[in-house]
């Protein structure tokens, strides 16, 4: 069964990773993310739960302003054959949650580690990285080393992905 909110939050405490938890009215997009969670600081993310043509499932954190083209990622990310969006079912599957809540945090779910992930460096530059904590009526802030160290938890290595106008739709 999948973890809940406060069982990912509490997963955190249980492994040292001291976090802040904001709570706001639940996001279903970027924009709206922008419009309602009010002044939280540090980089906030967008997250693209993808497959590839032989059913490898990918996600894909991004800065929550970063246009990609998903035929150029494809091959950073290891991907074989065309990427698509996975389904929500798939999403519930492997990752425990629904459509507008995926999150790196979403990877505590994934204890057979079937997801592969990707994380633009940008993130891990900045001095906090915004998840929500498996509900998009929260966001939960991380510095990138807490980030790696949830990553390790969970069994997941994360590419760090450059992205520059090679990835970006022309």
């Amino acid at each position: 069964m999948p973890l809940t909110p406060d069982d990912v939050l509490r997963y955190l405490d249980e492994h040292g990773i001291a976090v802040r938890t904001y709570s706001h009215p639940p996001v279903h997009t970027v924009a709206e993310s922008q419009a309602l969670r009010g002044d939280i600081p540090g980089a906030h993310t967008k997250n693209l739960f993808l497959r590839d043509g032989k059913k490898t499932y990918f996600l894909v954190t991004l800065e929550e302003n970063t246009p990609v083209d998903l035929k150029s990622l494809r091959g950073r990310i290891g991907a074989r054959g065309g990427l698509s969006f996975a389904s929500a079912d798939a999403l519930m599957d492997l990752l425990g949650v629904l459509p507008g809540s995926v999150s790196l945090l979403a990877l505590v779910n994934d204890t057979e580690r079937q997801v592969q992930v990707a994380i633009d460096a940008r993130l891990m530059a900045a001095p906090l990285v915004n998840c929500h904590p498996v509900t998009n009526e929260k966001t939960t802030s991380l510095s990138p080393a807490q980030v790696q160290a949830f990553l390790a938890t969970t069994g997941h290595v994360a590419a760090l992905l450059a992205l520059d106008e090679s990835t970006s739709p022309s």
